[in-house]
Protein backbone atom coordinates (compact mmCIF):
# COMPACT_ATOMS: atom_id res chain seq x y z
CA UNK A 1 0.00 0.00 0.00
CA UNK A 2 2.78 2.71 0.83
CA UNK A 3 4.24 1.41 -3.14
CA UNK A 4 1.49 2.33 -4.25
CA UNK A 5 0.39 5.62 -2.53
CA UNK A 6 4.15 6.26 -3.02
CA UNK A 7 3.80 6.09 -6.54
CA UNK A 8 0.11 7.96 -6.58
CA UNK A 9 1.58 11.17 -4.91
CA UNK A 10 4.17 11.28 -7.24
CA UNK A 11 2.12 11.19 -10.30
CA UNK A 12 -0.05 14.07 -8.37
CA UNK A 13 2.74 16.35 -8.31
CA UNK A 14 2.92 16.57 -11.90
CA UNK A 15 -1.06 17.32 -11.65
CA UNK A 16 0.06 19.74 -9.43
CA UNK A 17 2.58 21.54 -11.12
CA UNK A 18 0.87 21.81 -14.33
CA UNK A 19 -2.05 22.84 -12.96
CA UNK A 20 -0.53 25.38 -11.12
CA UNK A 21 1.36 26.71 -13.68
CA UNK A 22 -2.12 27.08 -16.20
CA UNK A 23 -3.82 28.74 -13.54
CA UNK A 24 -1.32 30.72 -12.72
CA UNK A 25 -0.72 31.73 -16.71
CA UNK A 26 -4.47 32.97 -17.03
CA UNK A 27 -4.77 34.98 -13.71
CA UNK A 28 -0.97 36.71 -14.17
CA UNK A 29 -2.53 39.43 -16.20
CA UNK A 30 -5.10 40.24 -14.10
CA UNK A 31 -3.24 40.20 -11.28
CA UNK A 32 -0.82 42.66 -12.69
CA UNK A 33 -3.39 45.34 -12.97
CA UNK A 34 -2.46 45.92 -9.15
CA UNK A 35 0.47 47.58 -10.06
CA UNK A 36 -1.52 50.12 -11.45
CA UNK A 37 -3.49 51.22 -7.92
CA UNK A 38 -3.17 53.12 -5.16
CA UNK A 39 -1.52 50.69 -2.48
CA UNK A 40 -4.16 49.80 0.16
CA UNK A 41 -6.90 49.43 -3.12
CA UNK A 42 -4.49 47.43 -5.26
CA UNK A 43 -3.33 45.25 -2.56
CA UNK A 44 -6.75 44.03 -1.76
CA UNK A 45 -7.49 44.31 -5.52
CA UNK A 46 -3.78 41.48 -6.07
CA UNK A 47 -5.01 39.21 -2.66
CA UNK A 48 -8.70 39.16 -3.98
CA UNK A 49 -7.53 37.79 -7.39
CA UNK A 50 -4.92 35.29 -5.97
CA UNK A 51 -7.78 34.15 -3.39
CA UNK A 52 -9.70 32.67 -6.73
CA UNK A 53 -6.78 31.43 -8.28
CA UNK A 54 -6.00 28.98 -5.15
CA UNK A 55 -10.32 28.09 -4.82
CA UNK A 56 -9.52 26.73 -8.14
CA UNK A 57 -6.44 25.61 -8.30
CA UNK A 58 -6.82 23.91 -4.37
CA UNK A 59 -10.34 22.27 -5.69
CA UNK A 60 -8.78 20.88 -9.02
CA UNK A 61 -5.45 18.97 -6.66
CA UNK A 62 -7.94 17.55 -4.36
CA UNK A 63 -7.20 20.02 -1.56
CA UNK A 64 -10.78 22.03 -0.50
CA UNK A 65 -9.54 24.70 1.97
CA UNK A 66 -11.72 25.80 5.14
CA UNK A 67 -11.29 28.99 6.59
CA UNK A 68 -12.36 29.62 10.05
CA UNK A 69 -12.47 33.00 12.82
CA UNK A 70 -12.56 35.60 9.91
CA UNK A 71 -14.74 37.71 12.46
CA UNK A 72 -11.17 37.86 14.28
CA UNK A 73 -10.78 40.64 11.78
CA UNK A 74 -11.75 43.98 12.87
CA UNK A 75 -12.77 46.71 9.86
CA UNK A 76 -10.54 49.48 10.26
CA UNK A 77 -7.82 47.72 12.30
CA UNK A 78 -4.41 46.58 10.28
CA UNK A 79 -2.69 43.49 11.80
CA UNK A 80 0.10 40.90 11.77
CA UNK A 81 -0.97 37.51 11.50
CA UNK A 82 1.40 34.87 12.44
CA UNK A 83 1.17 31.45 10.72
CA UNK A 84 2.74 28.14 11.35
CA UNK A 85 5.08 26.26 8.83
CA UNK A 86 5.10 22.74 8.04
CA UNK A 87 5.08 22.99 4.28
CA UNK A 88 5.25 24.94 1.08
CA UNK A 89 1.56 24.14 1.07
CA UNK A 90 1.33 27.02 3.79
CA UNK A 91 2.04 29.56 1.10
CA UNK A 92 -0.70 29.29 -1.05
CA UNK A 93 -3.05 28.70 1.94
CA UNK A 94 -1.92 31.60 4.23
CA UNK A 95 -1.53 34.91 2.03
CA UNK A 96 -4.61 34.58 -0.48
CA UNK A 97 -7.24 33.62 2.39
CA UNK A 98 -6.34 36.27 4.93
CA UNK A 99 -9.88 38.31 4.58
CA UNK A 100 -8.17 41.76 3.28
CA UNK A 101 -4.75 43.13 1.61
CA UNK A 102 -2.15 41.59 2.68
CA UNK A 103 2.09 41.16 2.04
CA UNK A 104 4.16 38.44 3.67
CA UNK A 105 7.92 38.38 4.23
CA UNK A 106 9.44 36.50 1.63
CA UNK A 107 12.86 35.17 0.31
CA UNK A 108 14.29 37.67 -2.27
CA UNK A 109 15.65 34.74 -4.04
CA UNK A 110 12.42 33.69 -5.52
CA UNK A 111 11.84 37.10 -7.26
CA UNK A 112 14.35 36.09 -9.97
CA UNK A 113 12.04 33.25 -11.30
CA UNK A 114 10.49 34.64 -14.60
CA UNK A 115 7.39 35.93 -14.77
CA UNK A 116 6.45 34.32 -11.49
CA UNK A 117 8.88 36.78 -9.81
CA UNK A 118 6.51 39.95 -10.42
CA UNK A 119 3.84 38.26 -8.60
CA UNK A 120 5.91 37.33 -6.00
CA UNK A 121 6.83 41.11 -5.60
CA UNK A 122 3.64 42.26 -5.42
CA UNK A 123 2.75 39.97 -2.48
CA UNK A 124 5.61 39.60 -0.34
CA UNK A 125 8.00 41.86 1.28
CA UNK A 126 11.75 40.55 0.20
CA UNK A 127 14.25 39.63 2.33
CA UNK A 128 17.61 38.19 1.89
CA UNK A 129 18.27 36.87 5.20
CA UNK A 130 22.15 36.39 4.66
CA UNK A 131 22.32 40.72 4.63
CA UNK A 132 21.93 42.13 7.78
CA UNK A 133 21.28 45.48 5.27
CA UNK A 134 18.57 43.44 3.55
CA UNK A 135 16.81 42.31 7.01
CA UNK A 136 16.73 46.10 8.44
CA UNK A 137 15.36 47.38 5.23
CA UNK A 138 12.26 44.54 5.32
CA UNK A 139 11.57 45.46 8.94
CA UNK A 140 11.20 49.29 7.67
CA UNK A 141 9.52 47.96 4.81
CA UNK A 142 7.01 46.08 7.05
CA UNK A 143 6.12 49.39 8.79
CA UNK A 144 5.22 51.30 6.03
CA UNK A 145 3.19 48.34 4.93
CA UNK A 146 1.43 48.36 8.06
CA UNK A 147 1.65 52.64 7.60
CA UNK A 148 -0.72 52.17 4.47
CA UNK A 149 -3.51 49.80 6.22
CA UNK A 150 -2.24 46.83 4.53
CA UNK A 151 -1.77 43.29 6.81
CA UNK A 152 1.30 41.93 7.52
CA UNK A 153 1.69 38.06 7.17
CA UNK A 154 4.68 36.32 8.73
CA UNK A 155 5.80 32.80 9.78
CA UNK A 156 7.64 33.00 12.94
CA UNK A 157 9.28 29.88 12.99
CA UNK A 158 11.28 31.19 10.39
CA UNK A 159 11.65 27.95 7.97
CA UNK A 160 9.38 24.51 7.92
CA UNK A 161 8.95 22.88 11.05
CA UNK A 162 10.30 19.42 10.13
CA UNK A 163 10.71 18.57 14.05
CA UNK A 164 8.18 16.48 15.84
CA UNK A 165 7.30 19.24 18.09
CA UNK A 166 3.73 21.37 17.11
CA UNK A 167 5.76 24.47 16.50
CA UNK A 168 9.01 25.58 16.56
CA UNK A 169 11.05 27.99 18.24
CA UNK A 170 9.38 31.75 17.49
CA UNK A 171 11.85 34.56 16.18
CA UNK A 172 11.54 38.18 17.23
CA UNK A 173 10.89 39.76 14.36
CA UNK A 174 6.69 39.82 13.83
CA UNK A 175 6.58 41.26 17.72
CA UNK A 176 9.35 43.54 17.74
CA UNK A 177 7.18 44.96 14.88
CA UNK A 178 3.67 44.62 16.86
CA UNK A 179 5.63 46.30 19.95
CA UNK A 180 7.23 48.99 17.83
CA UNK A 181 3.96 49.76 15.28
CA UNK A 182 1.37 49.14 18.57
CA UNK A 183 0.05 46.62 15.60
CA UNK A 184 -2.45 43.79 17.36
CA UNK A 185 -1.34 40.10 16.54
CA UNK A 186 -3.68 37.66 14.99
CA UNK A 187 -2.11 33.86 15.47
CA UNK A 188 -3.62 32.24 12.57
CA UNK A 189 -3.10 27.76 12.37
CA UNK A 190 -3.26 25.78 9.64
CA UNK A 191 -3.67 22.29 9.42
CA UNK A 192 -2.79 19.31 7.26
CA UNK A 193 -0.33 20.78 4.69
CA UNK A 194 2.02 18.73 5.97
CA UNK A 195 0.14 15.29 5.12
CA UNK A 196 -0.41 16.97 1.75
CA UNK A 197 3.21 18.34 0.93
CA UNK A 198 5.76 16.76 3.29
CA UNK A 199 9.10 18.87 3.68
CA UNK A 200 10.96 15.44 4.21
CA UNK A 201 9.57 13.98 0.79
CA UNK A 202 10.77 15.20 -2.60
CA UNK A 203 8.12 15.81 -5.10
CA UNK A 204 5.37 13.95 -3.32
CA UNK A 205 1.98 15.61 -3.17
CA UNK A 206 -1.22 14.06 -1.32
CA UNK A 207 -4.66 15.46 -1.89
CA UNK A 208 -6.57 16.23 1.16
CA UNK A 209 -8.54 18.93 3.17
CA UNK A 210 -6.59 21.85 4.74
CA UNK A 211 -7.73 24.26 7.27
CA UNK A 212 -6.58 27.72 8.19
CA UNK A 213 -7.82 29.32 11.46
CA UNK A 214 -8.03 33.00 12.78
CA UNK A 215 -7.78 33.23 16.36
CA UNK A 216 -8.57 35.88 18.77
CA UNK A 217 -6.31 39.50 18.42
CA UNK A 218 -3.38 39.84 20.85
CA UNK A 219 -2.70 43.28 21.80
CA UNK A 220 0.59 44.43 22.13
CA UNK A 221 0.07 47.07 24.50
CA UNK A 222 1.93 46.47 28.08
CA UNK A 223 3.80 43.77 26.32
CA UNK A 224 7.60 43.09 25.59
CA UNK A 225 8.83 41.29 22.80
CA UNK A 226 9.59 38.64 24.71
CA UNK A 227 6.16 38.56 26.34
CA UNK A 228 4.26 39.15 23.49
CA UNK A 229 6.39 36.20 21.62
CA UNK A 230 5.75 33.88 24.44
CA UNK A 231 2.05 34.46 24.30
CA UNK A 232 1.43 33.93 20.51
CA UNK A 233 3.63 30.94 20.88
CA UNK A 234 1.40 29.75 23.65
CA UNK A 235 -1.98 30.50 22.09
CA UNK A 236 -0.61 28.68 18.71
CA UNK A 237 0.76 25.57 19.88
CA UNK A 238 -2.45 24.96 22.36
CA UNK A 239 -4.72 25.16 19.54
CA UNK A 240 -2.46 23.17 17.22
CA UNK A 241 -1.96 20.66 19.69
CA UNK A 242 -5.79 20.38 20.00
CA UNK A 243 -6.35 19.51 16.41
CA UNK A 244 -9.63 21.83 16.56
CA UNK A 245 -9.86 21.31 12.45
Amino acid sequence: MNILRNIFARIWAIWGITSFISTFLIIFIPSQISWLMPPKVGQDYFIAVSRIWMRIWLTLVGCPVKIKGKDAFKKGQTYIITCNHNSLMDVPISSPFIPAGNKTIAKSSFAKVPLFGFFYRKGSVLVDRKNDNSRKQSFDKMKAVLRHGIHMCIYPEGTRNRSNEPLKKFHDGAFRLAIDTQTPVIPAVIFNTKKTLPANKAFYFMPHRLSMHFLPAISPDGETTESLKEKVFAVMSQYYEGGKF
